[in-house]
């Protein structure tokens, strides 16, 4: 079918999870087009990843001039914050980057279409699949779109729709004293006081910028410990860390309740083991970081389904050799956050390169889902990848663990950044390395070190034959697998 508003492939969603695999489709061969409802670039670049680092640079920033400058030999006495100025600062580098993939559309040979899209049809024999575009209504995260504006047809649909924050069921965001991390991001003065609730890596970051720059913060965690995705050597760490920032924490508590008043929130929290243990914490704001759901409101037509679990849509990728992402409806593919965890920005991109790359023929490695970094830009950072301590000795591995603290690395002292460790969990009896685990300055950088060794199933003998430059913050990953084998020379 030839026509102007037939195409090889649609991507639906336009994060970097969509845009990605745009323009690698482009890069084959196939006439594609992408359809996003709100700005290029998703909630990644315009909500999520990189706004909300331009804030932790500040806050690092302040920390390091202001708060430590004095322990260097350089005053700040009259330091002051123009917090509209880092808020305008946040979203320019949003609004350059928006641009720069724009271009990319345009340089790549990209339709780019601006509306919210609708599924009418999936590819049935030689028909292909349909699709709606509708204007845009107003609601970013949950909006299903108004009149139709466009139809096109597509040979095959790629879905990238992203995730949304999940509220509470009792508490709606009301973009003023109940956040989302979107609201968190563009508030419009800082508060005196904010209450957070979840400590997973959103939650712990928002924590970390507003408790820098001088707001009283409280983190509500309904578990144990924080972090809890993360090894619990760094849980145990990074909060020891966040309350000597100055960081308050109530580990083992349910957020029962959340009430607006006169000048803030009333948030009441119980005991998760004993739900009569009662308390009542006051704020200006509170944060909702509870994790993310699936985004397919009004993604489909009447009568167009696709299999859903859990809240997101359902493709065979782990458990198959060399999975397409494809869903229940013919034709139509899915990747990125829309089909569950880990809900990571550079797993949809990656995912949606593999995807676009089968679609269109060709063999590829694909992904390696027990190599995927995890990083926590908090400060200090986090970073980990593969199996924690527990998980390995739970899938029955003989562990062996190399552990490095920071306060003995030369590069880490000289630069007031000695907090933390480097962990790596090994097995035994060969040394293979199964996880690896970072709490310190760069960790998100240090990490991949360990990313390429995982994927390539390399031994701690193999780290710690490849020489690493003195003074680095990268001895610590050499030191750590030298302590693998009880040889570190430093700590």
């Amino acid at each position: 079918m030839a026509s102007d508003n037939h195409f090889d492939l649609v991507v639906i969603g336009g994060g970097p999870g969509g845009y990605v695999g745009a323009i690698r489709a482009a890069q084959l061969g196939m006439k594609t087009a992408i359809i996003e409802r709100n700005k290029l670039g998703g909630v990644c670049l315009n909500w999520g990843c990189i706004p909300s680092k331009a804030l932790l640079h500040n806050a690092e920033l302040w920390n390091e001039a202001v708060t430590h400058g004095k322990e260097w030999g350089i005053n700040f006495d009259n330091a002051s914050q123009d917090w509209s100025a880092i808020i305008a600062k946040s979203r320019g580098v949003t609004a350059k980057l928006n641009g720069g993939v724009g271009y990319l559309m345009k340089k790549n040979g990209i339709t780019h279409i601006e509306g919210h899209a609708r599924i009418m049809a999936g590819r049935v024999g030689n028909e292909p699949c349909k699709v709606d575009v509708l204007a845009a209504d107003d609601d970013y995260y949950h909006g299903t779109g108004t009149e139709v504006t466009q139809q096109i047809t597509t040979d095959r649909i790629v879905i990238a729709t992203g995730a949304a924050p999940r509220e509470l069921p009792f508490a709606a965001f009301d973009n003023e004293r109940i956040w989302s991390s979107q609201d968190a991001m563009v508030a419009p003065s800082r508060p005196d006081r904010l209450i957070v609730v979840g400590s997973g890596a959103i939650g712990m970051e928002f924590a970390s910028f507003y408790n820098a720059m001088g707001t009283d913060v409280t983190v509500i965690e309904m578990l144990d410990r924080i972090l809890p995705v993360e090894d619990e050597d760094v849980s145990k760490e990074a909060i020891k860390i966040f309350k000597k920032q100055g960081i308050s924490f109530k580990l083992g508590h349910v957020t029962t309740g959340i009430e607006k008043t006169d000048n803030g929130v009333r948030v009441s929290i119980a005991s998760a083991s004993d739900e009569s243990k009662t308390e009542t914490l006051e704020g200006d704001a509170v944060l909702v970081a509870i994790g993310v759901s699936g985004r397919y409101d009004g993604l489909f037509g009447d009568g167009v389904t696709v299999d859903i679990d859990r809240g997101a849509i359902k493709v065979a990728y782990r458990d198959v050799e060399e999975p397409t992402y494809e869903t229940s409806l013919a034709g139509v593919y899915a990747i990125g956050d829309i089909i569950g965890p880990p809900w990571l920005a550079h797993v949809a991109s990656e995912e949606a390169v593999t995807c676009v790359e089968r679609i269109a023929g060709h063999h590829t490695l694909g992904i390696d889902y027990n190599s995927i970094p995890g990083c926590t830009y908090t400060s200090p950072q986090i970073g980990s990848v593969g199996m924690t301590e527990a998980a390995a000795r739970e899938a029955g591995h003989d562990v062996k663990i190399g552990k490095f603290p920071l306060t003995a690395l030369g590069k880490a002292i000289a630069t007031g950044a000695a907090e933390g460790f480097v962990k790596i969990v090994t097995s035994e009896p060969y040394g293979e390395i199964l996880g690896a685990h970072i709490i310190g300055k760069d960790a998100s950088e240090l990490i991949h070190e360990f990313c390429l060794a995982i994927r390539l199933e390399a031994t701690a003998e193999d780290i710690i034959s490849t020489m690493h430059a003195h003074p680095t913050m990268s001895e610590a990953l050499h030191e750590a697998a030298l302590g693998v084998e009880g040889r570190a020379l430093h700590g």
